[in-house]
């Protein structure tokens, strides 16, 4: 392959054959190993054996033994923020592909048509303001509509003659993040203390406030993204050969961006609304799927949800068990990972440049 090329859907090469084969089961069964750690493990110890017996009890299948004490913990607190780590791992590990697909640059990802700052504008002023629209359900609403109505005023504002620049999007969203980041600031500064704690799980991002309503609010959201954006995956594909050659190849290129854009929105403002901002997920986890099994997004897209949630489910797990009985905020957790992997990603890009320079 010539630098510069692109892995076409009709010329698939050995190695994305061979890795796709085998890719999403593997992923699948590393999922299922990390959330029975996962709930398994914290200030009161499950065996993984008691783990799966509580799940068959549930679903009817009477194997094994589990004691009631342990049954009433995985049920109330550990299977829930798992499942809620699983699904905001799905909703930014797929929008983050789709976005770096839209945009066709590997260090893209959705923070940058605003979508995580508007949600946690739209909770922040929810808090601050007192708002109670929606009764329990406000600032979650509230929250995921902040997300969705930036995005929307990005893609907007950058359009021009009916067409939308993706340099421009781009740019938008960084004036837009700055402007929301800003509104945050102001509302934090006139915050009292119990505001200020609400606005802190907003800010740093948490799977502290997992129950089943969360969760079942969220499923649509990964289910849609899940089952839509796969449809788009050879049209990302070619958008990747460059924006004239998607459309000489008849990709509806503003379509396919307001479609993706839009569902991106969607997913990342769910997850924000759920978890609060969890950052650099939806960076790393789609370049290292693209680092082992190419760019074809038929095979990018699922295997970046379900890496995202093992990156989820993992990286919860660490902070609230690395620092007991006090726990690490997980957007600070993702960061500081995140952080060196996209210096790392960022001078390992430059040098490729360099070399085909």
């Amino acid at each position: 392959m010539t630098p510069g090329s692109a892995l076409t859907p009709d010329a698939p090469s050995a190695h994305v054959r061979w890795h796709g084969r085998w890719l999403i089961p593997g992923l699948f069964l590393l999922l299922l190993v990390t959330c029975v750690f996962a709930a398994g493990t914290g200030a009161v110890r499950i065996p993984a054996s008691e783990v799966i017996a509580s799940l068959l009890h549930k679903m009817g299948f009477d194997v094994g033994t589990v004691s009631d004490r342990n049954h009433s913990v995985l049920w109330a607190i550990r299977f829930p923020r798992v499942v809620l780590g699983i699904l905001v791992g799905v909703c930014l590990g797929c929008a983050g592909a789709a976005m770096q697909g839209v945009f066709g640059n590997p260090l893209a990802e959705p923070a940058v048509i605003g979508v995580s700052s508007g949600a946690a504008l739209g909770a922040v002023g929810a808090i601050v303001l007192g708002v109670s629209t929606f009764g329990t359900w406000t600032v979650t609403g509230f929250a995921f509509l902040g997300g969705l109505i930036t995005t929307l005023t990005v893609y907007l504002l950058s359009r021009s003659n009916g067409r939308t620049e993706v340099v421009t999007l781009i740019l938008t969203g960084v004036a837009v993040n700055a402007l929301a980041g800003a509104g945050i600031g102001l509302l934090t500064f006139i915050a009292d203390d119990a505001e200020l704690r609400s606005i802190s799980f907003w800010n740093l991002g948490s799977l502290g406030g997992a129950n089943w309503d969360v969760i079942w609010a969220l499923v649509p959201f990964a289910l849609l993204g899940l089952l839509v954006l796969p449809r788009y995956a050879r049209a990302l594909d070619l958008l990747s050969l460059g924006e004239r050659g998607a459309r000489h190849l008849g990709v509806d290129t503003e379509r396919v961006r307001l479609v993706v854009v839009v569902l991106t929105a969607m997913l990342v403002g769910a997850a924000v609304a759920a978890a609060g901002v969890v950052g650099f997920i939806g960076l790393v986890v789609p370049h290292l799927i693209r680092l082992v099994a190419g760019p074809r997004h038929a095979l990018l897209l699922p295997a970046s949800a379900l890496l995202g949630a093992i990156v989820t489910v993992a990286a919860d797990l660490a902070a609230r068990t690395v620092a007991l009985p006090a726990e690490v905020p997980l957007g600070v957790l993702t960061a500081l990972l995140g952080a060196p992997f996209f210096l790392w990603l960022l001078r390992r890009t430059r040098s490729r440049q360099r070399g085909w320079a």
